[in-house]
């Protein structure tokens, strides 16, 4: 029976109702098993990542020459002996040294955007702030292994393909952090 009955039986009326099937209750395809992590897998699933970059670089130059030149010659005129003597020493001594380092941490939610045949997930998110007045924008595209995402869901940026990262800042501090005309043009000539 599909639709609960009314059924008389020796003056008593019974409900009865149809059974119900296991696969009204559940189905498997659509639920995570309770032992599984929740991690990404396919298009569309969520994914954190951490980003912990640094970076420094040391380029030191350094020059040194030297030239030196002389001249000696003597004349005898007339019984009298003069000589004479010239001499020019140069030398350049030179060093430079530029040293930067660089240092990021973010922590950002990504979307998997495709699932690439060898199983690797291809990556991209986007978050934007805004902090006493300065906008910040990060954006993020990699690809990452499966096996490389903790059972949290989530992924450290050194453990990205392919990573790019970019972050960007405008507000009044940017402004302010940037050099002036002059030293851009300097620096433009090289000087």
């Amino acid at each position: 029976m599909k639709n609960p009955a009314t059924i008389l039986c020796a003056g008593v009326f019974l409900l009865a109702s149809a059974p119900a099937s296991a696969d009204q209750l559940y189905s498997g395809n659509a639920w995570a098993g309770m032992a599984t992590d929740i991690k990404a897998r396919q298009i569309g699933d969520l994914v954190t990542i951490l980003i912990n970059e640094s970076a420094s670089a040391t380029n030191r130059v350094g020059t040194r020459s030297s030239k030196g030149t002389s001249l000696d010659g003597g004349v005898n005129v007339a019984g009298v002996d003069e000589s004479i003597s010239f001499g020019v020493d140069s030398s350049y001594r030179g060093m430079g040294e530029a040293e930067r380092s660089d240092r990021f941490a973010a922590s950002i939610t990504a979307t998997v955007i495709e699932v690439l045949p060898n199983g690797e997930l291809v990556i991209e998110g986007q978050q934007f702030l805004l902090v006493n007045g300065e906008k910040r924008d990060i954006k993020l595209r990699g690809r990452v292994r499966p096996i490389d995402i903790t059972p949290e869901n989530i992924v450290l940026s050194n453990r990205l393909a392919g990573a790019e990262i970019h972050y960007d800042g405008k507000g009044f501090v940017t402004r302010s952090a940037k050099p002036g005309l002059i030293n851009r043009i300097f620096s433009l000539l090289g000087l």
